[in-house]
């Protein structure tokens, strides 16, 4: 809500703000991205109701999204009409995070028609980041480049 009530003053587009987060932070972006309808707190001045919905969610091998021992989305975790598109990473080596909170939630975009896409890279562990390497996950940041002006958020110029 801060950043979209002061996108004229900073010279942001406020319907192109997203939101990234990796590991714990991804688990955030996710909970932000899906449960932007609910405020926990009464609206304290103008800038509180300005909408608080990211227009895109970008979580890097995020966490806490799979119920333990079952294969489906943790409680209390929907995917609401209005959650906005998303572009998951995650390592296939993962052994903090393990890849099925990212495929769990991809699948459940999908069947909520929400634009999702998926990377995993199969011998990536966590924690790869956007440092660049001989790795194959170190292009995960270029994908999403393509995927951001795909979805209307990036001009071919950015």
């Amino acid at each position: 809500s801060l950043v979209r009530s002061r996108a004229k003053e900073w010279g942001i587009n406020p319907q192109r703000i997203g939101i990234i987060g990796f590991s714990a932070g991804g688990h955030l972006a996710v909970a932000t991205g899906t449960s932007f309808e609910k405020r926990t707190y009464a609206p304290v001045d103008k800038v509180d109701q300005v909408s608080c919905r990211p227009d895109f969610v970008i979580p890097v091998y995020p966490g806490y999204l799979k119920a333990k021992d079952k294969d489906e989305l943790a409680p209390g975790l929907t995917i609401p009409k209005g959650t906005p598109p998303m572009f998951l990473v995650h390592g296939g080596a993962d052994i903090i995070s393990p890849t099925e909170h990212s495929v769990l939630l991809y699948l459940a975009l999908r069947r909520a028609g929400v634009p999702a896409e998926l990377h995993v890279y199969a011998g990536a562990t966590h924690d790869f980041g956007v440092r660049r390497s001989e790795q194959p996950c170190s292009t995960w940041t270029d994908a999403c480049v393509l995927w951001l002006r795909h979805q209307g958020f990036l001009g071919s110029d950015q």
